[in-house]
């Protein structure tokens, strides 16, 4: 604690900031806590994809839907927290926490586990058990149906009360907080994120910079929270009314996050340089992100993309082409549908081969569907030869080992060849 107290009369000395300075510990602290909160809950958004998605509001590729609009969802949260906090009169309501949460989960949804469905409720306390297996594997009950809403009505008269008592400090009535609302888990999702949430609206309320719970130290923040679960016993009673002795574990993993956040603020309000150890990984995931942990080539991989997907691509575009053979003289697949020939180890092609009679002269053009397999890519690739205007290449698409064609690929090549063969027939037709 007396290093905080040190630490944070250096921070207070050094207010307010130039603006850069500020605009830079802001946007640190935003990707930091966003990524580590939600990944510690099991988003799979990595670091420069939350970068990405937060500054620039870009959609990344293999992003799942529902991590990127929680994501965005959680910066929105954040973005409340710190407004709330700048009323220092305000007390904390179940109201605010209710709509945090609905602003997070953003609506109802269904979710599936051992075969039964049942609906997650946005903003709404839990209406069916929840319970968790702790890191020894015990099975953990949280607070009743029935004792859920008197519980969190007595957590914040109490935290109002005390926050005017001025008894605790304020890390130690942040971290109490945080084990008392996670004793109650109000929620039937979101309350680890809520509860962080919390702490730092807490913590920025009284002028202190927030702190980040790292995605990495997950299991040294479990067990402080399993620490004080022995110190307090198993009822959901006695962990919604813990005292500040018994929770020290969490008070003092907490506090570690604080010195650290304090230590960083105070080099931002210097100038001076805030990146982190690992910062270089992190900045290379967003520079890099497309490229990085990609699968390989491999002989069956190019054998079940060729077999499958090429396969089909051919097939799909037999068929929404061939009623418009008829506009020709000859339209021959070469070989025949659905197969291919190999160039060469790395190359695969097919080709549709047409040819019109012209005022007694017989034009004739081929279009290549080509497939080249390279280390960490495999490329589709059409060009037209022939009679035609020019010969060239008319589309291309790259792909990873772990990625297939959509169907709007699918459409784009057919569109691509369709409108080549749109081109020869108004060259050559009055």
């Amino acid at each position: 604690m007396d290093n905080i107290e040190q630490l944070y009369k250096e921070w207070q000395a050094l207010q307010p900031l130039k603006e850069e300075y500020q605009r830079r510990l802001e946007e640190k602290f935003m990707l930091e806590f966003n990524y580590n909160s939600n990944h510690i809950e099991g988003n799979t958004l990595t670091y420069g994809q939350t970068e990405l998605l937060l500054k620039f509001g870009e959609v990344t590729d293999n992003a799942k839907m529902k991590d990127l609009e929680d994501m965005k969802a959680h910066n929105l949260c954040l973005k409340i927290i710190k407004e709330e906090a700048k009323d220092r009169e305000r007390p904390l309501t179940e109201s605010f926490i209710r709509n945090l949460h609905h602003t997070m989960l953003r609506e109802d949804y269904s979710e599936t586990k051992n075969g039964k469905t049942y609906t997650v409720h946005a903003g709404i306390y839990k209406t069916r058990p929840n319970s968790v297996k702790t890191i020894t594997g015990e099975v953990f009950e949280y607070a009743s149906l029935e004792e859920t809403p008197y519980l969190m009505s007595d957590l914040i008269a109490w935290y109002n009360k005390e926050e005017q008592n001025n008894r605790l400090s304020v890390i130690e009535l942040a971290s109490l907080f945080h084990y008392r609302y996670i004793r109650i888990h109000p929620f039937e999702d979101g309350n680890g994120r809520i509860s962080r949430l919390i702490v730092n609206y807490i913590l920025t309320k009284h002028h202190y910079p927030m702190i980040v719970v790292k995605t990495e130290d997950k299991q040294n923040y479990l067990s402080a929270l399993h620490q004080c679960d022995v110190n307090v016993g198993s009822l959901p009673f006695d962990g919604a009314n813990a005292t500040i002795d018994q929770i020290t574990p969490l008070v003092e993993y907490l506090s570690k996050c604080m010195e650290s956040s304090l230590r960083l603020s105070i080099r931002a309000a210097k100038g001076e340089n805030i990146e982190e150890d690992d910062d270089w990984r992190k900045a290379l995931k967003i520079k890099y992100r497309n490229n990085i942990n990609r699968p390989e080539f491999t002989e069956d991989k190019k054998e079940e993309i060729l077999n499958t997907e090429f396969a089909s691509l051919l097939q799909k575009i037999h068929s929404e082409l061939s009623e418009f053979y008829s506009l020709f003289s000859s339209v021959n697949w070469y070989p025949a549908i659905p197969k291919y020939k190999k160039n060469d180890k790395n190359i695969v092609y097919s080709s549709i081969n047409i040819s019109k009679e012209i005022s007694d002269y017989l034009k004739m053009f081929s279009i290549y569907i080509h497939i080249e397999f390279n280390q960490f890519i495999y490329r589709y690739f059409l060009c037209i030869e022939g009679d035609v205007p020019h010969n060239h290449y008319f589309y291309e698409k790259e792909l990873f080992y772990n990625e297939s064609l959509t169907e709007k690929d699918i459409k784009n090549i057919i569109n691509s060849i369709g409108k080549e063969l749109q081109i020869f027939l108004e060259t050559y037709t009055n």
